[in-house]
């Protein structure tokens, strides 16, 4: 009981550390601003580009429910697109929230709903995370290629005072390098010696099994019968999210000007606010996304501002709404549905 309560203890304070941070970045974003200037663009946008965005961000949500479907089904399961959609949904609602727990979120529903093995779609859902990783990626290397000249730049200013930190305390850096991996060749070797040991544990077993279940989900990559469906949709996805942030630019007529190629930089370099550890990317993804738009497009610091605020205002609306319908209609109509039935 008290390990709970610490456990739980430790969570929350980890919580409320990352939440206080976005709030700081969404500070640090703002705090210069013109907030009447931003008011004025906020509620003169076009807000009909910001719907057709949200339209398909929500198509591409349904081709990533029709990917992991292709990936289930590999498994051996049937499940419908309709409920790994909603799945999906739950998912992004989870992540507004918790970061990073609408992976486990989307997993714990389906597996409830279809009975499949929670290990074995969360590994699937890690061979999604690694092909979307190869996207953003690719997505990356494009935007530096045809915008080296800005994208340089602007990498430049941001890392060249942690490079040079860097070096000029390398050989600290090499001697905790090397402690690190010292230390990880001593356990490896030290579970290797004690295998037989360790397998006398009941935890061993269980252990083993969510390992060997996550990597049935991981491989069913290779047990695709239609390999280029998946990449068709993996390439949908992306493309979609590059139309989901191209279109909100035309909103404002200070971010109007910037071309498709510029949605993708804002794309490639404004995923790092969403993916980092702080509650529906709060305040980092305004800090970045408007350090985009000044640093690289010189568009005005209230405009940039206004831009990030809506749009990560829309995304998280999109998310909040679209992910409480699926999680009712999952969670209470379905079970409804069912109990009448019987």
């Amino acid at each position: 009981m008290k390990q709970k309560i610490k456990k739980r203890l430790i969570q929350t304070i980890e919580y409320l550390f990352f939440l206080g941070l976005g709030i700081g970045l969404l500070w640090l974003s703002f705090y210069k601003l013109d907030y009447s200037e931003v008011k004025k663009d906020i509620l003169s946008a076009d807000y009909h580009w910001l719907f057709i965005a949200l339209f398909f961000a929500i198509v591409s949500h349904i081709f990533r429910a029709l990917r992991w479907n292709m990936l289930i089904n590999a498994m051996g399961y049937k499940t419908r697109v309709s409920t790994t959609f909603f799945a999906v949904m739950i998912g992004y609602l989870a992540n507004t929230a918790v970061p990073r727990m609408g992976e486990f979120m989307r997993c714990g529903v389906l597996s409830k709903k279809e009975k499949i093995p929670f290990n074995s779609l969360f590994g699937t859902v890690i061979s999604e995370r690694l092909f979307d990783l190869l996207m953003l990626a690719l997505i990356m290397f494009f935007v530096i290629i045809f915008q080296l000249d800005k994208v340089g730049a602007y990498v430049s200013d941001i890392f060249s005072p942690l490079m040079n930190s860097l070096f000029s305390n390398l050989s600290s850096i090499l001697i905790l390098l090397g402690s690190i991996i010292l230390f990880f060749a001593i356990s490896i070797w030290f579970v290797w010696r004690s295998r037989e040991w360790i397998k006398s544990f009941r935890l061993y077993n269980k252990v083993r099994g969510f390992i060997d279940g996550l990597m049935e989900g991981i491989k069913t990559i290779m047990k695709l019968e239609k390999k280029w469906l998946f990449i068709i949709y993996t390439l949908l996805i992306w493309l979609f999210y590059a139309i989901m942030v191209y279109m909100p630019v035309l909103m404002l007529k200070d971010t109007a000007h910037l071309n498709f190629v510029d949605a993708l930089t804002i794309l490639a370099i404004g995923s790092l606010g969403i993916v980092a550890p702080v509650p529906g990317g709060i305040g980092a993804y305004h800090f970045i996304v408007k350090s985009i738009l000044v640093e690289l497009y010189s568009v005005e610091a209230n405009a940039a501002g206004s831009f990030a605020a809506i749009t990560h205002a829309g995304q998280t609306l999109l998310n909040v709404i679209v992910g409480s319908l699926s999680y009712f209609y999952m969670m209470v109509i379905t079970k409804s549905q069912k109990a009448s039935n019987e």
